[in-house]
């Protein structure tokens, strides 16, 4: 689903593309920003890793506590996994815990996901080729190449610009909560957006973004989102996707952005979910309502365009 959500943005990609463009360092993957997973280039990795590593250390701290971690752990931690790696190896989060509890470091669980995530946040280690499905790791000294250093302010700069030309209109709060970023931190960003960003105010809203220019005059409206993509993760007020008319008790105690959504005319219109036998894809659509036939015909499309992506026929 990852690679879907770069299929939705890159015109004519498909998943053995990504899958390839990933596997050679192309598309690295590490924790930046929140707690999280996120794709990111090799020229971006280490300015981004310095802006946002220290506001997602301060999140982990409670459970760097918890589990027993300090500077002396981490630094023993570092060495075992730096050891292990080098010479241009990659190896799976099993071997690495491996060679961790060889050496004496409790490494099982979330104690385990945190010495690799501060070895993420640390720039020691990346995403390497995957083996098989499987995800390895790789030293990010050995796997990226040089890149110039910027200043702080270029980093909030750029930061700041990327999300707004890509996720805007948007808000102040969303780049903050989207990002990582304290409110200040946010705000010194913003501030230092090029004169081509626009500010408008929307049902009272501040909003800000830069004017786009599609050679058809369209967005892309109908689309099958995938579970936990910028679409709604992208924003902290997420209600303009929403359809007032949409029940949200049937999700219970889910959030809907956290799954496969069915997006008709921009806003959610129901879910989705595939199964994939050999050279065949099975989609399940179950609209939250009936459809007109001009919505179907979208659906449609938009089921067809995703077959596409990974390469299969659909299943009748």
């Amino acid at each position: 689903m990852a690679k879907w959500s770069i299929g939705l943005r890159l015109p004519g990609s498909s998943d053995a593309r990504i899958e390839n463009a990933f596997n050679n360092g192309q598309i690295l993957r590490t924790h930046l920003m929140r707690p999280t997973w996120h794709f990111v280039t090799p020229a971006d990795i280490r300015w981004l890793l310095k802006l946002t590593a220290p506001r997602v250390d301060s999140v982990n701290a409670f459970t760097y506590r918890q589990q027993g971690l300090d500077k002396n752990i981490f630094k023993r931690s570092h060495a075992v996994i730096v050891k292990s790696l080098e010479g241009g190896k990659q190896l799976l989060r099993t071997e690495l815990q491996a060679a961790l509890q060889q050496k004496k470091i409790s490494a099982d669980g979330v104690r385990l996901s945190a010495l690799m995530m501060k070895a993420e946040l640390e720039g020691l280690i990346c995403s390497g080729p995957r083996r098989g499905n499987q995800f390895t790791y790789a030293l990010l000294e050995e796997r990226v190449p040089p890149a110039k250093t910027i200043s702080t302010n270029e980093a909030l700069a750029t930061f700041a610009a990327r999300y707004f030309a890509s996720r805007g209109p948007a808000t102040l709060k969303d780049f903050a909560s989207w990002s990582g970023l304290s409110m200040k931190e946010a705000r010194e960003g913003v501030a230092m957006l090029p004169v081509e960003f626009i500010r408008e105010k929307i049902n009272g809203q501040d909003y800000i973004f830069r004017p786009a220019s599609f050679s058809n005059g369209k967005t892309q409206a109908n689309f099958l989102m995938p579970d936990y993509d910028e679409y709604g993760m992208g924003y902290k007020d997420r209600s303009a996707i929403f359809n007032k008319t949409i029940d949200l008790s049937t999700f219970k105690n889910e959030n809907p952005i956290f799954n496969r959504m069915i997006i008709l005319d921009g806003k959610i219109a129901g879910t989705w979910k595939r199964i994939i036998k050999n050279d065949r894809v099975a989609i399940e659509t179950v609209p939250f309502g009936p459809l007109t036939k001009t919505r179907q015909q979208a659906l449609a499309k938009a089921i067809k365009k995703y077959c596409l992506f990974v390469g299969k026929t659909v299943e009748r």
